[in-house]
């Protein structure tokens, strides 16, 4: 009896053991979550996936410069560029989404698919996904007459890449190969450009400050024309299911055509209040 008594011990601590190597490696090979806090950081896209079946809504905010100071209560007075989106998880790979931004009332059609996610083990040592999207300028110019804006003028179309690393649980980085381009750049359009194509690089970052916050970065140099950069910083916090993202940003700008063709004011002077409000939810069954 006493024998069986030892074996049975045996067997539950082998059993243990076999269970704990087994599952060592799944966990080292298992994906790295929450790269960044949510699909949006300040202005750009992230590599954060969508589930299948999910679908994350964003309200994103930009208003007026802070240099008008109490007067305006720092730039809350000059009315606000708004961009309302929704973003379905077609896969766990691939979304679609659409926006509609008040500046220029632009409506965008974009996709983002995820090519790799950074693993724990480092088999993958960072993630990549790829954009691509297109939009069209919704305002009324009846009163430009020669020549008239036509539906092909109104056309934009951007596209990026996105290669992130979370080098620690404090720690995510990520850059942005971007470009936009403008079928027609016209004057009367809320650009400041006047080429069609636009080349920038996109960088973004987190630290971790505590377990639902983080402070957040953002720059975004242009590299083919001699408009200002878009430079942003800010803070993303999570509570009660939602991210909200508060920053102080140098473009007005939101959607992506915009932010490398648009107004840039100078850092440090005319800096604008901006915040995101990003909830994401479980639609259908799984």
């Amino acid at each position: 009896m006493k024998n069986i008594g030892i074996l049975l011990v045996l067997f539950f601590l082998s059993n243990c053991v076999m269970a704990q190597l087994e599952r060592k490696p799944a966990e080292e090979n298992r994906k790295v979550d929450l790269i960044f806090h949510a699909p949006r950081h300040i202005n750009l896209l992230t590599v954060e996936p969508l589930e299948k079946k999910s679908l994350h809504f964003a309200i994103m905010h930009t208003f007026g410069t802070l240099d008008g100071g109490i007067q305006n209560l720092f730039g809350l007075d000059n009315g606000a560029n708004i961009q309302f989106s929704f973003e379905y998880g077609v896969s766990d790979r691939f979304s679609l989404g659409i926006s509609r931004s008040s500046m220029d009332k632009v409506y965008d059609l974009y996709g983002r698919y995820h090519l790799f996610q950074q693993t724990y083990d480092n088999s993958i040592p960072f993630s990549v996904s790829l954009m691509g999207g297109a939009g069209i300028n919704s305002t009324d110019y009846s009163y430009v007459m020669d020549p008239a804006v036509n539906f092909s003028d109104r056309l934009s179309y951007a596209a990026q890449v996105m290669l992130a690393r979370k080098f620690n649980n404090k720690i995510s980085v990520q850059i942005s190969p971007m470009l936009a381009y403008f079928s027609n750049p016209l004057s009367v359009f809320r650009i400041e450009g006047e080429e069609n194509l636009y080349l920038a690089l996109g960088m973004s970052a987190k630290y971790k400050i505590t377990g639902k916050s983080s402070l957040t970065f953002q720059y975004i140099p242009n590299l083919n024309n001699e408009l200002k950069n878009n430079l942003g910083i800010g803070i993303d916090v999570e509570a009660g299911g939602h991210v909200f993202q508060m920053y102080f940003v140098t473009s007005q700008a939101l959607n992506e055509q915009y932010l490398l063709a648009g107004g840039n004011g100078t850092p440090g002077e005319q800096f604008r209040v901006g915040f995101n409000v990003n909830r994401i939810f479980a639609v259908g069954k799984r």
